[in-house]
């Protein structure tokens, strides 16, 4: 009996626009990731695909170009070092992404990244939600991302050894972009994981199939959502903490000062690229790579490390350069490149940006979506792109149509013009 394409989801796998190909996500808690684990990916990706790889905004990595008779084996392979799929896609809890790993205090974060992931992938309490159930993780609200997720944690402080977070939640983008609400303040963690569990709940019983959380609360309103979520007994549970050795992947302190990207234009890089990144993060990491939230790949060097000796290690190797592109924060999806929900080519659209502000760009951070899904997160960016629908000219041929957000002090950004083609698009970011 064949399995259906759709019934491959729970494992991370999307069926591609080029017919008979599928994609496959590798899910890395708060993006961190091994160089045994890397190596494997990048051997996967040689071995089943056209050894082609692509870093998500959320700290995950796709492998495109896979066939059906290799996905099983695909799953086996990234299991042998300890990676997997499950809930990368799909009704599930997703990766949970980090924007903070450059903070000092990133080490704790990963931990409890760590706990939320191990605890949720495959539990089969928690598969089969109406729709995704997108967790973050940051240092600070700097960043916004907590105001897109379904739930969202925020360091506040440490208190006794352990840390308090704020808990946002029914957060998200797409087509109907809606912040976050603040659930509380000052949770402690060993609260974290059950007050998932009583949101999760909430929303699977009360969310119709294919809603979000935000949606629920849309319907039902806030205090309703607040009443349902603390009815729930584990809204209010303390879990023993914690007294192991920590799972962390990362050092136990982290230096800002002492870290260092190589960059990637629209997270698209190959196999052999992350098989000498792997290398380079033997000798200068700790054997530790972090696939960030602006599709890059960056590294906390070890102490007693030469940073400018590193630097030039990378630019040697190609990672760095002085060409503007390197230097541009561009988020960019892979579009009608291999997405079916693909309106336009998203890396020659951002190229053409590109080209036309020139340094100009540098002042801004950037983000592109092919899709009116702003997986991207152009709400995020000081000026975001969403391709919004395809038009049929005088010949027939259909051309995308284009969004400009603007982004805001506070908040989610604002759409500032609406239905641009391609070179008015450019027109008018150039004014």
């Amino acid at each position: 009996m064949t399995t259906e394409p759709k019934d491959y989801r729970l494992d991370g796998i999307y069926v591609q626009r080029q017919e008979g190909y599928f994609m496959q996500r590798v899910k890395l808690p708060a993006g961190v990731i091994s160089s045994t684990q890397a190596r494997t990916v990048a051997t996967v990706s040689e071995q089943f695909a056209k050894g082609l790889l692509h870093l998500t905004t959320r700290g995950s990595i796709e492998i495109h170009w896979l066939q059906e008779q290799n996905l099983a084996e695909v799953k086996r392979s990234l299991a042998t070092c300890g990676l997997t799929s499950r809930g990368a896609c799909g009704g599930a809890v997703r990766g949970i992404t980090c924007g903070s790993q450059g903070a000092s205090g990133f080490p704790q974060l990963e931990s409890m990244a760590r706990r939320i992931h191990r605890h949720f992938t495959a539990n089969p309490r928690f598969e089969r939600l109406p729709k995704k159930f997108k967790v973050c993780i940051e240092a600070d609200n700097s960043g916004k991302r907590h105001l897109i997720q379904d739930f969202g944690l925020v360091f506040d402080h440490e208190e006794e050894g352990r840390a308090i977070f704020n808990v946002w939640i029914a957060g998200g983008l797409g087509r109907e972009p809606q912040a976050g609400i603040l659930l509380e303040s000052e949770v402690v963690e060993d609260r974290i994981i059950p007050l998932i569990e009583a949101v999760a709940r909430v929303y699977a019983a009360g969310a119709a199939p294919g809603k979000r959380l935000k949606h629920l609360l849309n319907e039902i309103g806030e205090e309703e959502l607040r009443r349902r979520i603390y009815a729930d007994a584990t809204a209010s549970e303390e879990l023993p903490p914690v007294r192991s050795f920590n799972e962390i992947l990362t050092l136990p302190t982290a230096d800002p000062a002492n870290r260092i990207e190589a960059y990637f234009f629209a997270g698209q890089l190959s196999a052999v690229e992350l098989k000498q990144l792997a290398d380079f993060a033997d000798k200068w990491s700790n054997g530790i790579l972090m696939v960030t939230v602006d599709q890059n790949i960056a590294f906390q060097l070890s102490p007693g490390s030469d940073k400018t000796e590193a630097r030039q290690a990378l630019q040697k190797a190609g990672f760095i350069s002085t060409e503007t592109a390197d230097q541009i924060t561009f988020r960019v999806c892979p579009g009608t490149h291999e997405c079916k929900m693909g309106l336009a080519a998203t890396r020659e659209v951002a190229t053409t940006v590109i080209n036309s502000l020139g340094n100009k760009a540098l002042q801004n951070s950037w983000a592109l979506s092919g899709c009116p899904n702003s997986c991207t997160q152009t709400q995020l960016a000081d000026i975001g792109i969403s391709t919004t629908r395809l038009v049929a000219g005088d010949d027939g041929q259909r051309s995308p149509r284009f969004d400009i957000f603007r982004g805001q002090p506070d908040g989610l950004g604002q759409k500032a013009e609406t239905g641009l083609t391609l070179e008015e698009l450019t027109a008018t970011l150039c004014r």
